[in-house]
This record gives C-alpha cells, structure tokens and sequence, in this order.
C-alpha cells in the first residue's frame, strides 16, 4: 500500500499545465493494467519493464518511470485477484481520491 502511496503521489501532479489530474490518473491506470497483463502473461517480475515497453504504450514517454514503481504492487496481490479484478480501475480510483 506504502508503494501505491509513493507512486500515486509522485505522479499525481500532472507535468505540465496542459495534463489534467484526470489525464495524469488516467495514465497511471493504463500502466497499472499494462503490468496486469504482462503478469497474466506469465513475465517475470524482473522483465516487466522491457515487456511493458515492447508493447508501445500510448502514454507519456515520463510514465514508463512509474513501471519499476507499480510493478511489485501488481505482482504481490494473488493471482485470482489480478485475474478477476481490474487493478486499473482501482488504481483510477484511488488516485482521484488524492
């Protein structure tokens, strides 16, 4: 949850004036979904970043930063969460909340 916390706050502000907090969230959230799935693909912790990469994600280059971030939030929840739930989703969630 500390990591969430950390993240969230560190990229909560948007980077310039023309990104929107519900922009900057929305970004987060496509990342946090982009590390779901490299999860339910089967990569490694380790890789996720180049995996993340490799599949030229749409947001902001400054949000690949937050990949190493997130990613041991994503891979420590159970298996049948990351399956069933919608990290993303939650991630949106919370981070409107800040």
């Amino acid at each position: 949850m500390l990591r969430i916390a950390i993240a969230a706050a560190v990229l909560a502000t948007p980077l310039s004036a023309a990104e929107t907090k519900q922009q900057s969230c929305q970004y987060q959230a496509e990342v946090v979904a982009a590390i779901q799935q490299a999860r339910l693909d089967r990569v490694k912790e380790r890789d996720v970043p180049k995996a993340v990469s490799d599949t030229t994600p749409t947001w902001p280059e400054n949000y690949n930063a937050a990949v190493p971030l997130i990613t041991p939030w994503v891979y420590e929840q159970k298996m049948r969460d990351v399956r069933k739930k919608d990290l993303g989703a939650a991630w949106l969630e919370l981070c409107l909340l800040q």
